[in-house]
């Protein structure tokens, strides 16, 4: 409850698959909560994710990975959700918060069933959005979260193949 003349405490979510979690990860968590003037940024882990269904038997080791990595920052939250579309997860949300390549893909047809009254719609619905710089993909201006560069080319990918200083601790 936010007493009179006081703002209510403003509400993020991240979402993503995060695996494994980055230093990119935290970089965009940071400048999120700064940026945005958030009270917490949840990170969102779906149950099923687009594109990426051979992480769904891994998503207790993920989440446990993620509770971990943040245990002792209060302002950082955990969930799982059944929601597979951004826009279905940012529902309730102040801002939702992506990396580039995300936001390219939130615009791509095949999402909503080939329906674009149901892109427009989803897109239409969507919080305040901050997208995070990402190598090869263009940053919308008016939504870009700003980052140092070097984290522009780290991806989770490198890091599943060998590259561990990009791994988040």
């Amino acid at each position: 409850m936010t007493a009179p003349g006081e703002r209510p405490a403003r509400l993020g979510v991240y979402p993503g698959s995060f695996h494994p979690l980055t230093i990119a990860h935290v970089a965009i968590i940071d400048a999120a909560l700064q940026q945005l003037d958030l009270a917490r940024l949840d990170l969102s882990i779906s149950r099923a994710a687009f594109d990426k269904s051979h992480l769904d038997a891994h998503l207790g080791e993920r989440v446990d990975a993620l509770r971990r990595s943040f245990t002792h920052r209060l302002e950082v939250g955990v969930i799982v959700t059944e929601h597979r579309l951004i826009a279905d997860v940012a529902r309730g949300y102040d801002a939702v918060v992506m990396g580039a390549d995300k936001w390219h893909q939130l615009h791509e047809l095949r999402f909503y069933g080939g329906d674009q009254a149901a892109q427009r719609a989803a897109l239409a619905s969507l919080p305040e959005v901050a997208v995070a710089p990402r190598q090869g993909w263009s940053t919308p201006g008016e939504h870009r979260l700003w980052l140092p560069p070097e984290f522009a080319e780290v991806s989770a990918t490198a890091v599943r193949a060998g590259r561990t200083d990009w791994r988040a601790h």
